[in-house]
């Protein structure tokens, strides 16, 4: 299988930099082919411009990879942080660039944007990773959990694919060596659940 795994943290000793190579490494071992790609590191621009809205243009190379990719990919592993009850900047402008009509998701003919479109991945499997500072009662409660709305109903139901999990790892600033381990066993379990050897 192909897959996908998409990281947007800045600190490269971070806890989301740790579960994307946790994640990495259980897709390699079971023979996965993966497309890895830090955002940050690819120093990708988040900027949609005026050019580039328009449905058929892409403006470079690396958009352009990520573009064919993500359209090969038999399955995805997004990672960051919830920052303001979203994605950092660099991970929503890859949503606005790389999920695009015509790329992952298409309006029938005669549609001009205002009905439900088709969505076009063939990935039917995608995982989320996030990391968190806010306790859970208060995210359900205040918040309503913003990013499993974004994720799961905005952005991959959307664009066809039919598997979502999520799983949300808190709170990092306050936690031991030994949570975090065992957070990292947890990936490793869900990716190996998710994307066995084939």
């Amino acid at each position: 299988m192909r897959v996908s795994v998409i990281l947007g943290h800045p600190n490269k000793a971070s806890f989301n930099h740790a579960i994307a190579g946790e994640a990495v490494a259980v897709l390699q071992a079971n023979e996965h082919y993966v497309c890895f790609h830090d955002l940050y590191a690819e120093n990708f621009s988040p900027i949609l411009s005026g050019n580039e809205l328009a449905r058929e243009i892409v403006e470079n190379d690396l958009t352009r990879t990520h573009c064919h990719e993500i359209t090969r990919a038999d399955g995805i592993i997004v990672i960051h942080p919830n920052w303001w009850g979203q994605p950092p900047a660099i991970m929503k402008g890859w949503i606005d660039r790389v999920f695009r009509h015509g790329t992952t998701y298409q309006f029938n003919e005669g549609d001009t944007g205002g009905g439900v479109p088709r969505g076009l991945l063939k990935a039917q499997k995608a995982i989320v990773f996030n990391t968190s500072n806010t306790y859970p009662e208060r995210e359900r409660q205040v918040f309503g959990d913003p990013l499993e709305l974004l994720w799961n109903n905005c952005v991959f139901r959307f664009c066809g694919v039919k598997s979502f999990e999520r799983r949300m790892f808190r709170v990092i600033a306050d936690s031991t060596a030994q949570e975090r381990a065992k957070w990292l066993a947890e990936v490793r379990e869900i990716v190996q659940r998710c994307f066995p050897r084939q």
